[in-house]
């Protein structure tokens, strides 16, 4: 049976028929779409309409395609698209804006948010500063400790006030900051 089965392909050869073009079709649309992506989105449906393709050049059933289409493609993307994206991505620059928290600053520009002014200086960078407390104001030339970042605002408190630090992602605008009665809820930061 099995030699039967080789002989006959050995005889008809490798014919193009609708199911290898749709294959190769799809194999070239995939890694055209990765090509000009370079994200990893398509490459794992390249590698499965591959699999697919070679099934079909030995002559296997359309439904037998298929299933390796799908097999191929959902076995790549569960197996190596974790690995992928762990090393392929590793260049990515990360802002890593958590490590600030905690950091201490120089006032460059006087810190009152009633007037919604304040400037300070963090790793060599000048951000817009804000306090974390309602009626505190800060100086020029004054240090202080990053208490928090909303955004691309620094919330500052004074050096010597107990850190009680923590993330908060929201955007807010100056009103909320400047506003409210109370200081702004900062939850603790877990180490």
């Amino acid at each position: 049976m099995i030699e039967e089965y080789f002989l006959n392909f050995y005889q008809e050869g490798i014919s193009m028929n609708p199911w290898m073009i749709t294959w190769l079709l799809l194999a070239v649309i995939t890694l055209g779409i990765e090509l000009i992506t370079v994200g990893l989105t398509s490459i794992w449906i390249t590698g499965g309409s591959l699999a697919a393709l070679a099934v079909n050049a030995l002559h296997g059933p359309v439904w037998l395609q298929i299933l390796v289409f799908f097999v191929v493609t959902f076995a790549l993307l569960y197996f190596t698209r974790p690995w992928a994206v762990k090393y392929l991505n590793s260049k990515r620059t990360r802002t890593n804006y958590e490590e600030t928290i905690g950091r201490e600053v120089r006032v460059i520009e006087r810190v009152d948010n009633h007037a919604g002014t304040g400037r300070a200086i963090l790793n060599g960078m000048e951000w817009t500063a804000r306090a974390l407390n309602e009626n505190d104001t800060f100086e020029e030339g004054t240090l202080a400790i990053v208490a928090n970042v909303i955004g691309v605002k620094l919330i500052i408190s004074r050096k010597d006030a107990p850190q009680d630090v923590g993330l908060i992602t929201e955007e807010t605008d100056d009103e909320s900051l400047s506003g409210a009665s109370d200081p702004m809820p900062v939850p603790e930061r877990g180490l």
